[in-house]
């Protein structure tokens, strides 16, 4: 591994095994997390799964090739307590939000397992890599996990065996919260035909057995280096090659001129109906929290 200055919080790690055909990213989310959080009063299960949610989407939207793109995450559901879970990546910028019946939530307890939040819920995970080019994966919401649910996109949709683990936790100053993705790649390059990815391949086997090892604690230890759980985990390897990935950030790209020009494709009737008693037209934001007094 190359020396620089090593990475803690709030900022993707990369990191690929030559010898092993694999690439990995990890996370850890500190300041993040709290800033998406804080735009709305989540109860516990909420905040966890959301915490989740956002290192599942900075892992995934860290694959975006030279950091253009976005990746967009959403789960959905007509029958379970949580209606949609939605969160972005763009460039380091994240946001996420949850929509969820609270009385419903409140007689689930303290930790609800994925089956009782969704009941027959689906995941999409959409790529969009450039203007026009847009790609989009739809599996079942099962297992225990929103991690178990997208290791089965990859499989699925990409067919690229991949291993993902995270964890989510409230801290003494807030939630703080990690991750690690890794994949097995044919002949080591993104971009080429997969035709000869297996998931019983033994490099494959021998890398997923080592990344499985990782801890909770590690993942979230805020006094432990990304480079060091990249060592921990493969310091016997001949090469493990090290990229810093982008500083992850909070953002909205909600603003009054946005939603203008939205409503303003509506027929005028229907913006009347749209009106408050005052007479104006008010949108709010439910990624930031925000509200729109919109001069239409």
């Amino acid at each position: 591994m190359e020396n620089q200055a090593e990475t803690f919080s709030d900022k993707l790690l990369g990191f690929t095994l030559p010898g092993r055909d694999a690439r990995a990213r990890v996370v850890r989310l500190d300041k993040v997390v709290d800033d998406v959080l804080s735009a709305h009063d989540y109860p516990a299960p909420i905040t966890h799964l959301l915490g989740e949610a956002l290192v599942l989407g900075a892992l995934m939207g860290g694959l975006l090739k030279g950091g253009a793109g976005q990746l967009t995450m959403q789960a959905h559901t007509r029958t379970g307590v949580v209606s949609l879970l939605v969160c972005d990546f763009r460039a380091g910028e994240m946001r996420g939000y949850a929509d969820f019946d609270a009385d419903r939530l409140e007689a689930l307890g303290a930790n609800p397992p994925l089956s009782a939040l969704f009941g027959e819920g689906y995941l999409a995970i959409t790529f969009e890599t450039g203007p026009g080019e847009r790609y989009q994966g739809i599996v079942p919401l099962e297992g225990d996990s929103l991690a178990e649910a997208c290791e089965m996109y990859f499989s699925q949709s990409e067919q690229i065996p991949t291993l993902i683990r995270v964890a989510s936790r409230a801290g003494g100053s807030g939630r703080v919260a990690g991750g690690l993705l890794i994949q097995h790649l044919a002949d080591g390059e993104v971009g080429r035909e997969r035709l000869h990815v297996r998931s019983d391949h033994p490099d494959w086997e021998h890398v997923a057995h080592l990344a499985s090892t990782i801890s909770h604690e590690e993942l979230l230890d805020q006094d432990l280096s990304m480079e060091a759980i990249a060592w921990r985990l493969f310091h016997e390897e001949d090469e493990v090659r090290v990229q810093q990935g982008a500083l992850l950030f909070r953002g909205c790209r909600c603003s009054a001129d946005y939603y203008t020009s939205v409503i303003e494709r509506f027929p005028a009737a229907e913006r009347e109906e749209m009106r408050n008693d005052d007479d104006k037209i008010v949108v709010d934001c439910a990624f930031c929290a925000k509200e729109f007094e919109l001069a239409i």
